[in-house]
């Protein structure tokens, strides 16, 4: 006698793939903020406009023996100046033009990354 083992029909198959597929789209949140918790642009910027504070600052504060040294340019103050415009930029740029996590690596369909560029292999 011949039993026959139902190992699950097309139907469950199908649910079995929606609820993976299900999982795999809730697994990436594109509202999550801890894609953007180690962008480098955030540490650079935030380092750059710290120093560039700092330097600025002991910039304003030379004293003439310094001025001396430097045929009276304030060597420091300028330096802290371009660093904050650096970090500010960097900031700026991360901001704008945050982290996208695209699907294209995860479904090779070469559709390329979320700003349009061309999909790297």
């Amino acid at each position: 006698m011949s039993h026959s083992v139902d190992r699950g029909g097309p139907s469950e198959r199908d649910s079995a793939n929606v609820d993976a597929a299900q999982d795999k789209k809730d697994f990436k949140d594109t509202n999550d903020r801890s894609s953007k918790l180690f962008d480098l642009r955030f540490l650079v910027g935030g380092l750059f406009t710290l120093y560039g504070l700092m330097v600025g600052i002991a910039g304003l504060f030379d004293s003439s023996a310094d001025l001396t040294k430097s045929d009276g340019v304030r060597i420091n103050l300028w330096t802290g100046l371009g660093m904050l415009v650096l970090g500010l930029l960097f900031l700026l740029w991360a901001w704008r033009r945050p982290v996208l996590h695209s699907g294209s690596a995860d479904t090779g369909d070469g559709a390329g990354d979320a700003r349009g560029g061309a999909a790297r292999h």
